[in-house]
């Protein structure tokens, strides 16, 4: 039995707060209105714009989280960053509520910020899975906080509903970032500083530049992290590429208004809240890598389907059953690789993580967005996706887990 209920609670919480971003803002209502609204998306710039700024957004946190990870390692100041982060992508959304109809450049600006705020804060969030779990209830704490993200996205998106209906967007921004300061506050409140290290974070900012290189060498010397970050590169990638694209292909491919954006999404976070709760004790019985394998199946017949789809009633079916392996192909891969981390080292390996984690998701929206304007058609782009997931599973079956 867990004996610290309350700081897993309230790390789990920050996934309830920082999920009204991913389903409302990175998923379905902001991209679709700054794709058709504040760019224009008939010749498919909005594709394009949203994929330049997500693609930017995820470069720079990929680039920055190994050696801001390995200073909150030494210095201990895990939570501060983490303040940070959330703070910026809170008051970034809240921004959005300033824009006009093409205010292309102030738009991408204030996309980028928010989008660092959000993923660049999630180096610092994972590191502290190994703290507050034992090693036997990893797989199940990392699957309920995806799990309770999802409640946090269905809760979101029902109060974004009829202020949408109403055409308030405006207020839509305000909301997401007042929903995410609100139940971020447990985990500032409940959980530790984080991180072992005692010394200044000047000290250990120079510390970490003489450092980084070293913890790049040293994951990259273990044959089973090397591996599984290789893979997870790839199939991330394909994930994060669906995440970001779904709702602007359903919008302007099948015809789907805001409102009916808001209930598929609700539909399938409810789905992927009951793959995450199902999977959450599979994940440590298992073993997380068969979990992960079965998910990849899954998303590559989501995608080659989604292509095949001409119908609202068909995109219905197909977004129901990828929600079934979302959080849970997530979870696993979380649990996976905190694993491999020694000791003391969670900040510097999960900084990693995230770098493979976010650099993956510059590839791929910038592939989407190419193909969609070269083609002329979202279909092919979408069908692309699913090679990511085919090489992932393919090179993840050569990691071993033991």
């Amino acid at each position: 039995m867990l004996s610290n209920r309350k700081p897993v609670l309230g790390w789990c919480l920050f996934d309830f707060a920082n999920s009204s971003y991913s389903a409302v803002i990175a998923a379905v209502v902001f991209p679709v209105y700054y794709a058709k609204v504040i760019v224009g998306n008939e010749a498919g710039q909005g594709d394009l714009w949203w994929g330049r700024a997500i693609s930017l957004s995820m470069a720079l946190v990929a680039l920055s989280s190994p050696f801001l990870g390995g200073i909150a390692d030494s210095s201990g100041a895990r939570k501060r960053f983490l303040i940070v982060y959330t703070l910026v992508c809170a008051v970034s959304v809240a921004s959005f509520s300033i824009l006009q109809p093409g205010m292309i450049m102030a738009g991408f600006a204030l996309i980028v910020l928010a989008n660092i705020g959000m993923e660049g804060g999630l180096v610092f969030y994972n590191a502290y899975l190994p703290d507050i779990s034992p090693p036997e209830y990893v797989g199940r704490v990392s699957a309920w906080g995806f799990g309770l993200g999802y409640a946090g996205s269905v809760t979101s998106l029902l109060i974004a509903l009829p202020l949408v209906k109403s055409g308030m967007f405006q207020a839509v921004w305000i909301m997401v970032g007042v929903f995410f300061m609100i139940f971020a506050m447990p985990l500032f409140l409940w959980v530790n500083g984080g991180g072992k290290g005692k010394e200044g974070v000047l000290s250990a900012a120079a510390h970490g530049l003489r450092s980084l290189a070293a913890n790049l060498r040293e994951i990259w010397a273990d044959s089973r992290a090397r591996r599984f970050l290789s893979a997870y590169f790839i199939y991330e990638d394909g994930v994060n590429t669906v995440i970001v694209f779904s709702s602007i292909f359903a919008a302007t491919t099948l015809g789907f208004k805001a409102e009916e954006l808001i209930l598929l999404y609700l539909v399938v976070q409810v789905t992927a809240l009951a793959g995450s709760f199902g999977m959450a004790a599979p994940i440590d019985r298992w073993g997380a890598k068969p979990v992960i394998m079965l998910s990849l199946a899954l998303w590559v017949s989501v995608s080659v389907i989604a292509c095949a789809t001409y119908t609202k009633q068909g995109f219905w079916m197909v977004a129901t059953i990828a929600g079934l392996g979302l959080g849970t192909v997530q979870a696993a891969s979380r649990a996976l690789f905190a694993g491999f981390i020694p000791k003391g080292r969670e900040g510097a390996y999960f900084g990693v993580y995230s770098l493979v984690g976010k650099t993956s998701a510059v590839l791929g929206p910038l592939v989407f967005g190419y193909v969609s304007t070269t083609a002329g058609s979202q279909r092919p782009a979408i069908l692309s996706v699913a090679l990511f997931f085919l090489i992932g599973g393919a090179l993840l079956s050569r990691v071993r887990t033991s």
